[in-house]
This record gives structure tokens, sequence and C-alpha cells, in this order.
């Protein structure tokens, strides 16, 4: 596909195109964040597919892991797919009960807070930052 009829055809789709920069690591936060995920996740196979089948089944075995059993930081340890799904504010309630529960039975075991299971509205890999002008 030639560039211009790319250029076209992302148009047609209402696709806003984006241009990477160099050396710019932080270009496309969420690509990058993934990216991390996929070199360090223990199934990443080190010698390479042996074919594009092989490839295939593993990108969707991992799709099913990413969303539905690895719980993210960003969004309080639960999946993505429990956020997409609504899931996420009763789990989060309940994780809070149970620790509130824990904290009062046995008080001795620890002397701060527990651990802060609010539900996150808004989630940003990289948040723009107030600029502060000397």
């Amino acid at each position: 596909m030639k560039s211009q009829t790319l250029q076209v055809k992302l148009q047609e789709l209402a696709i806003t195109p984006s241009h990477s920069r160099p050396r710019v690591s932080n270009d496309n936060a969420y690509a990058e964040s993934l990216f991390r995920t996929l070199k360090y996740v223990p199934t990443w196979p080190e010698g390479g597919f042996r074919d594009l089948t092989q490839a295939r089944v593993w990108g969707n075995n991992f799709t099913h892991w990413y969303n539905e059993e690895h719980r993210h930081s960003g969004i309080n340890y639960v999946t993505p797919g429990q956020r997409h799904r609504g899931e996420d504010k009763v789990i989060l309630k309940q994780r809070d009960a149970v620790y509130r529960q824990a904290k009062f039975t046995h008080p001795e075991r620890g002397s701060r807070n527990t651990r802060n299971w609010q539900w996150i509205e808004t989630v940003t890999l990289n948040p723009e930052r107030e600029e502060h002008v000397a």
C-alpha cells in the first residue's frame, strides 16, 4: 500500500496517523509499556518463533493473559477485562473490606494504614506536567 493510499484509508476510517519521533521513548507510552511487558513475560520464546502460526497462537494466548489474568498496578491490581466490564469497583470494595477487617482483627501486624483500594477514575501513563516558567 502506497503512502498516499494509506493516508486516504486512514481518513476513511477516521484514524489519526501517529508519526513517532526518533529516540523519544514516551512518544506512545501505551505501546512502550506493552512492549516492556512483552519483553519480560516469562512465556516469551527466547529462541523466537518457529513460524507464523506459532507466533499467532502465542500472541492470542498473551492477549488473553494480559487482559484477563495479569493484574495491572495502574488500576489497583485488577485485570483490564475486569475494569472494562465494570467489575473492578466491586472487587476493590471487597479488597478494602478484607484489609480493614485484617487490620481490625490483628492491629499488631502493622502500624500503617491499609493499602488504598479506591477506584481510580482516570488512568494515564505519562500525565501532562504543569510547566513552570521561571
